[in-house]
């Protein structure tokens, strides 16, 4: 690639089950401490394990704001603020048209829309009250933040399933590259854990028990006996920018983001295709100029079902050759649970702290690994010390959309490392 495409990574913010700032990120990855505890929805009788923000955000807004946020939106504000401030940026205005912001969910507003249903079928309202659906509009999140921080330029919401910041960091990556704006912010957020979500996931028969013996140990990813994904909450935002604009604005990177590839299977609603999977991650490999055997570390998006990792791990085989037998592999679902349209971008964020950090992130509780999930995997404890140039991410999501990302050391740039973010209005 010519330098007017190098596209990097200057900012970072996260609000997940793992961490509400990029130190405790690093903290659990470090120790691969799980987050993952007991939810019971309201109104139901069953508990799920699930990934929880331990905290509440409304000490954050004020009470005017309040009535026009999702629990989404309060956690995509706080993320992004995080990554724009940790780019030593603040408001856009200035970039006018070429500053862009791109986001994914799946659900957006759902604990808004739960709440409004309830009012409709329980208390039989027959209006809502004001702002209701400004809260749970699924661009909801995108339009906060750009106008609390003035980005002007494209303002896209991506719903792609799992995939969905997945797909908005990859045409952010694109539309950075063709010239079509300077900067962007891009991510996800979801707060899934209502009643409505988690039952009609429940019903899919693909959701885990509690583990009986520790909660934390729920989501084991590739493990003979693995028992089904975990739902999470939360959010996460990286800024990217042109290695020129980010040069000219003297700042240091975390990482070249290198690679981009998208494919979807046509093949079934909820099943993946090993086929489609694969087809994504070569087209990163293609788009970054790298071979197989040149990538240190997979991030797989293994949620721990018994169909889906089994073709991951196939895939993987089929687009990395010979190399699926060497390249370290893990899963971090196994400590934050499956963030649904978020989850893209907080493993992306994950692997770019494998590469800053130099350790290998661990799949939690692999103790015996299934045999049709053949792969040199980090299993159980993470690997340190071991130096990272090039890594991808990867994210499957129900429909069939694949995406694979690709990020890598920039040689050039000063290096950034994770630092601690201040969480305030």
């Amino acid at each position: 690639m010519t330098s007017s495409r190098d596209v990097v990574i200057t900012g970072m913010g996260v609000v997940s089950p793992v961490g509400c700032d990029m130190e405790e990120l690093v903290s659990h990855l470090s120790t691969a401490r799980s987050g993952i505890r007991l939810c019971t929805p309201r109104g139901l009788s069953k508990t799920f394990p699930a990934g929880v923000v331990p905290r509440t955000f409304t000490d954050v807004f004020t009470k005017l704001e309040l009535p026009t946020l999702d629990r989404c939106q309060q956690m995509a504000i706080i993320a992004a603020r995080q990554a724009i401030a940790d780019a030593g940026l603040g408001d856009f205005s200035a970039y006018k048209q070429r500053a862009g912001l791109y986001y994914g969910t799946v659900r957006g507003g759902a604990e808004t829309e739960q709440n409004w249903y309830e009012q409709l079928l329980v208390e039989r309202k027959e209006a809502s009250r004001p702002f209701t659906i400004m809260a749970l509009m699924h661009n909801a999140g995108a339009a906060q933040i750009s106008i609390r921080h003035q980005i002007l330029g494209p303002v896209m919401t991506h719903s792609t399933a799992c995939a969905s910041s997945g797909t908005a960091i990859g045409e952010a990556l694109r539309a950075i590259r063709d010239g079509y704006i300077d900067i962007a912010v891009a991510g996800g957020a979801e707060a899934p854990l209502t009643p409505a979500v988690m039952g009609a996931f429940d019903g899919t028969r693909a959701l885990a028990a509690p583990d009986k013996s520790d909660v934390g140990r729920s989501c084991r990813p590739f493990a003979k006996d693995r028992a089904g994904l975990v739902l999470s909450e939360g959010a996460a935002f990286i800024v990217l920018e042109s290695a020129e604009h980010a040069r000219r604005r003297g700042v240091p990177c975390y990482a070249s983001l290198a690679g981009y590839g998208v494919a979807s299977d046509g093949y079934h609603i909820a099943s993946p295709k090993a086929e489609g999977e694969a087809t994504a991650m070569r087209l990163a490999l293609e788009d970054a100029g790298l071979m197989p055997a040149e990538i240190d570390y997979v991030n797989a998006h293994a949620t721990a079902t018994k169909g889906g990792d089994m073709v991951e791990a196939n895939a993987i085989h089929m687009a990395f050759g010979e190399a699926a037998k060497t390249v370290p592999v893990s899963s971090t679902k196994s400590i934050h649970g499956h963030l649904m349209g978020a989850a893209s971008v907080l493993e992306l964020m994950i692997t770019v702290v494998a590469i800053t950090e130099s350790f290998l992130p661990a799949t939690a509780y692999l103790d015996e690994i299934d045999s049709q999930c053949e792969l040199n995997h980090v299993a159980n404890s993470p690997i340190f010390d071991r130096q990272i140039e090039r890594a991808m991410s990867f994210s499957a999501g129900f429909g069939g959309t694949n995406v694979a990302l690709v990020v890598s050391k920039h040689r050039e740039m000063a290096a950034k490392r994770p630092s601690i973010p201040v969480l305030s209005k």
